[in-house]
Parts: C-alpha cells; sequence; structure tokens
C-alpha cells in the first residue's frame, strides 16, 4: 500500500511517523519544494518519503491533505486531473463545512473517494493515533481499515463536512479560550496589576491549574497562533453560514496572529514571558 501527503507540515510528518511500518510506503509533495526549500526537502527524506511531484500522487492508495487552511481547496486544483477511479484523498485539514463540501465534490467528479477527517486534539505525542471523527458516503467501510492501522477514529455523518462542523464550532471554545487568556494576562500586565490578576483567576479557576495554564495558552499561541487563525477564520466561516455571529472568531483569529507573529521565546517565568510578549505586540 501506497501513502501519499500532499502538503508536509506538522500533522502530515506526525502521521508519517505513525503509520511507518513493513507493508507502508509514502511520497510526499508540498508547494514549497518548488520554491527550493531544502529544510522541507529533507525532512521529507529524513522520515523515508519519496519526494514526488504532483503526478505522483496520482499513482498511489491513499492521499492525505494536510496544507494549511487557506490553501485546502486551492492545493487539490491541480491534483485533480491525476486523480483516479477508486483512489482515496483524505482531508484533514481545519476548515469549514462548506470548503470540505467543494472539495468533496471536485474529488468525487474524477470518480476519487473523499474522506472528511477531522483531527480533534494536537498531533503530539500520539500522531496519527491522536483521536479524529470521520464523514462522507465511505467512512463506515473505511473505518475498519483505519482503525487496524491504529488510527482512534469515530464516525461524525454520512456527509462530507459532519465530522469538520464538530471540530470547528469546538474550535471557537478552545482558541477562543487561549486568546481570552494572554489578552488577559497582557491587559494586566499593561495595567500594572498582573500579580493581582494571576492571583485571582487563580483563585476564583482552581481547576485550571494556574499559572500552568496560562504558560500553555501562552506556549501554544505564540508556536501556532498563525494556523490557529487560519483555522478560526474558517471557524467564522462556519458560523456565518449558519446565520450566527462569526465576528467573535474574527477577533480570536486576528488575537491568534498577533501572538504568532510573537514566536516563542526562550524559557522563562510566566511574568517573563507575557512581558516579552507585550514588549512586541506594542512595538
Amino acid at each position: 500500500m501506497k501513502i501519499a501527503f500532499l502538503g508536509y507540515g506538522e500533522a502530515a510528518r506526525a502521521f508519517h511517523e505513525g503509520l511507518s511500518r513493513p507493508g507502508l510506503s509514502f511520497v510526499a509533495y508540498d508547494i514549497l519544494l518548488e520554491r527550493g526549500d531544502e529544510p522541507m526537502h529533507s525532512a521529507m527524506l529524513q522520515r523515508g518519503a519519496e519526494v514526488a511531484d504532483l503526478a505522483a500522487l496520482g499513482e498511489v492508495d491513499w492521499i492525505f491533505s494536510a496544507v494549511t487552511a487557506d490553501q485546502s481547496f486551492l492545493a487539490v486544483k491541480p491534483l485533480l486531473p491525476h486523480l483516479r477511479q477508486g483512489q482515496l484523498l483524505i482531508d484533514i485539514n481545519s476548515v469549514s463545512p462548506d470548503r470540505k463540501r467543494e472539495t468533496a465534490a471536485a474529488v468525487e467528479a474524477t470518480g476519487a473517494i473523499y474522506l472528511d477527517m477531522a483531527v480533534m486534539a494536537p498531533v503530539h505525542p500520539r500522531g496519527h493515533a491522536t483521536p479524529v471523527l470521520l464523514a462522507g458516503p465511505e467512512a463506515e467501510r473505511l473505518l475498519p481499515e483505519l482503525s487496524t492501522l491504529g488510527f482512534s477514529a469515530s464516525i461524525a455523518g454520512a456527509e462530507p463536512g459532519a465530522a469538520t462542523a464538530i471540530k470547528m464550532v469546538r474550535s471557537l471554545f478552545v482558541k477562543g479560550l487561549e486568546a481570552i487568556t494572554v489578552e488577559t494576562l497582557l491587559a494586566a500586565r499593561a495595567s500594572g496589576c498582573f500579580e493581582e490578576i494571576v492571583a485571582s483567576l487563580s483563585a476564583s479557576f482552581p481547576g485550571l491549574d494556574w499559572p500552568h495554564f496560562a504558560e500553555y495558552q501562552m506556549e501554544r499561541t505564540t508556536r501556532h497562533g498563525k494556523r490557529r487563525a487560519a483555522e478560526m477564520r474558517e471557524s467564522a466561516a462556519t458560523l456565518d453560514a449558519l446565520g450566527l455571529r462569526g465576528g467573535l472568531a474574527s477577533e480570536i483569529a486576528e488575537v491568534q496572529e498577533r501572538m504568532g507573529a510573537c514566536g516563542v521565546g526562550p524559557d522563562a517565568s510566566l511574568g517573563d514571558t507575557v512581558a516579552r510578549a507585550l514588549e512586541m505586540r506594542l512595538g
């Protein structure tokens, strides 16, 4: 069995590492290869993936689409002429239900099979065994094979978009909690009441395990803010399509984007980390 990755970032690499075993071979393509990105090329070779072009992806059994949220449909479009009857494309991108339905229609028009897969937790340390939801006409049929390979999968529905809908709504809370936490801490530092705010929140919400909770939120937003921002814009599109207010998700996206631009700093106390992020945000 041959598996391909369309996009070879963190999620694809984690899935590849977990799936590696006798009887499976892997190929990978990422648009960064066309820009001469040597670290990307090396990452593929180090994990035992054949470096491929889009045409080569048409020769594999399964393709995992794992690109940035804003590129999920654009990345699949040039692949469509290479897809073949019965080939499986598994879309693990964090995008709106409408985006996945649009992609599903394009893929299925080629005779290939489309599977909506929503990854419901960070891909480290469990890799492909991270809990996922599946949706699509072939989800029930594919579930046993995925389970045999070690996926922790369950069925969300028979129509593409059913799995990602759960992801998008859940992400509003998870990424929103991150945004509220970091903005509160930055405002506390800026207004000179940081210690008082941390003490008050620690007393009011002891179950959150302050300050470790706050440290984790800071780390997630500074390390993954750019990717989370793209996901939250898809969450905003999801809410707008439901007739609700996508503006909240859009604001969360802005916070995530700005925190991601700060980058991960050196190991430091929570107070020092917040002070660094505040200086960069206001600079």
